[in-house]
């Protein structure tokens, strides 16, 4: 296997979908010829697949997002790129509206088997609009899929399988991850939805994470382990659907839960996977379950006051500690 890149590895999983299908497609800002896209995912497709297969749209959301639900309820397979997660909210009838309940109002006629790609997430300092964390708002959407891929080898395998499916998806990434490297076999796999991944073994506690926040996650254990705390690290990789299977029987195991995400605090994913536990496992909770968010305030400009925003491995370590010791 090959060492590569999260952009790498996705690039690489849309080019074999690409490949494999003539009804694949791209669209979206500044992806084509010119540019390759904000952060370089689709650079070098346009000269490979031509101008018709990468398409550079105009300056809409709006357009982009309803293009490929018309796009995919006639046949097609598009994969819609928004450049910043934000601006979602500008296409937010054509996702939540009609891309989410077609096949139901439909009665299973048609389905909407699109991929609508976006990057979530601060660390840039590139303000309030550039820097949300919004999948809550779609998990919250019956009738959209929700692949949150943090590692390069899961964005390859989960982005093959979100085109293929028959159903809406939507694939968020990560700013701050594009550059981590992991080895990426050669040949084709996929990875199915709603299968969870344990990044790490535990047995005091279970950390459950998205994003770069799994990466984080995963260095908090390492400091918790010369502690003498061992925790037990969870990636979804998608959340919807959503394995609890994989998250309740790891509470049942340790007893303990810290949910860590870069949302805001109030009415983030944390909150409906805190309600879960708390139904389906509350007679095997030693200690209260503990979240480490974002506070509720729009994303700072300033670098020192968006570190201080962010969740970092020391709020993340306290939790821990909090319920542990």
């Amino acid at each position: 296997m090959a060492e590569k890149s999260y952009r790498e590895a996705l690039k690489e999983g849309l080019r074999e979908e690409m490949q494999r299908d003539d009804r694949v497609f791209l669209m979206g800002e500044d992806i084509g010829l010119n540019w390759g896209g904000a952060f370089k995912v689709t650079k070098g497709l346009a000269e490979e697949f031509g101008e018709e297969r990468v398409r550079d749209t105009p300056i809409s959301e709006n357009t982009i997002a309803g293009a490929a639900v018309g796009a995919a309820i006639t046949g097609m397979r598009p994969v819609a790129e928004i450049m910043f997660g934000d601006l979602i909210t500008l296409a937010m009838d054509q996702v939540c509206n009609q891309a989410a309940k077609m096949r139901y109002m439909f009665g299973g006629q048609t389905s909407v088997p699109m991929v609508l790609r976006t990057v979530f997430g601060g660390g840039k300092n590139i303000a309030s609009h550039h820097s949300q964390s919004l999948e809550a708002w779609f998990m919250h959407t019956p009738g959209l899929k929700i692949a949150v891929p943090a590692f390069a080898y899961d964005v390859k395998g989960l982005i093959k399988t979100a085109i293929r499916d028959p159903d809406p998806v939507m694939f968020f990434e990560h700013k701050l991850v594009y550059d981590k490297k992991e080895e990426v076999p050669e040949e084709e796999y996929l990875i199915p939805l709603g299968e969870a991944k344990i990044r790490r073994e535990g047995a005091d506690v279970t950390l459950w994470a998205t994003f770069l926040m799994v990466h984080k996650a995963l260095e908090v254990a390492d400091e918790l382990a010369r502690e003498g705390i061992s925790a037990e690290v969870i990636d979804p990789r998608t959340l919807v659907p959503l394995d609890k299977e994989t998250l309740i029987k790891s509470v049942k195991k340790t007893g303990r839960l810290v949910l860590v995400t870069e949302e805001t605090r109030t009415g983030a994913t944390t909150a409906e996977i805190a309600a879960i536990v708390q139904e389906e496992a509350f007679d095997w909770l030693d200690a209260p379950i503990r979240r480490v968010n974002a506070p509720d305030t729009p994303i700072p400009f300033s670098p020192t006051l968006e570190d201080f925003f962010i969740p970092d491995n020391n709020r993340i370590a306290q939790a821990v500690r909090s319920i542990v010791q």
